[in-house]
């Protein structure tokens, strides 16, 4: 099973499960779980390939979903889903494929739609790094600077670095080879009949205009919501009105 970390205790609330994003952790998750953990319990996974879980030479939505599935499973069935970017795919699947496990889903800054948009480069700059010559963290995002000259990107790839070890807490040559099955999207029958929200940044082009047809064909009690002056990171660069926006979402009395 996937490796999770656990915030607070089982409530009266239905528990929240988290989803990371392509490269990511459950801990980048760490600061808005905890918070979210006040009134439910809240479980933050490491995907496949990424973070303490395991490694598969697979990577497609429908392997991610079923990953879910068996934790959903562990902690009693049924629970509210939340997922961002390629979290956000393998949550729309899970619910599509398996709505009975799912109460209520938000989907952060991802459309159900393929992109053309590859992060091959960031394997590539990540590969590069001499680990060798890596005493401290800082040493990795100096020579990661060369390739990567955003800084946030920078902090968020170090993260999954064991620094210690020295080696990289991501099977970047499976995530590379799985590339075109991360950025596509496997295409999925049926509807999720249970409420759920779709929340982007302003400054994103992940989900367009023209993607909300598609989206309400599968989603059709889809709520959107735009954060102004975010990018795809919103729930990094705006973490207050985020929360704020799930914890709303996750406790409106929508009568059924």
């Amino acid at each position: 099973m996937l490796n999770t970390v656990v915030h607070g205790t089982p409530t009266d609330k239905p528990p929240l499960l988290i989803v990371h994003g392509l490269y990511g952790s459950a801990r980048n998750w760490g600061v808005i779980a905890k918070r979210l953990s006040d009134e439910r319990q809240v479980v933050a996974v490491d995907q496949r390939n990424h973070g303490n879980s395991f490694r598969a030479d697979q990577h497609g939505y429908h392997d991610m979903a079923g990953d879910l599935a068996e934790v959903i499973d562990a902690h009693g069935g049924q629970m509210d889903v939340m997922g961002h970017s390629m979290g956000g795919k393998a949550a729309m699947v899970l619910a599509l494929t398996h709505p009975e496990k799912v109460g209520r889903l938000v989907v952060a800054d991802i459309a159900p739609v393929a992109y053309s948009h590859d992060q091959t480069q960031y394997i590539n700059a990540m590969k590069s790094i001499d680990l060798d010559k890596v005493a401290r963290r800082s040493d990795a995002v100096e020579q990661l600077a060369k390739l990567v000259p955003e800084k946030t990107l920078q902090s968020f790839f170090t993260q999954s670095l064991d620094v210690a070890n020295k080696r990289w807490l991501l099977n970047l040559d499976v995530l590379g080879a799985e590339m075109p099955n991360i950025i596509g999207w496997p295409g999925t029958t049926g509807e999720f009949p249970h409420p759920t929200l779709f929340l982007t940044g302003s400054e994103s082009d992940y989900v367009l205009p023209e993607h909300r047809a598609h989206i309400r064909e599968l989603f059709p009690r889809a709520r959107f919501a735009k954060f102004p002056g975010t990018g795809h990171w919103l729930h990094a660069e705006k973490p207050r009105e985020f929360e704020a926006s799930v914890r709303t979402f996750l406790n409106y009395d929508f009568g059924d």
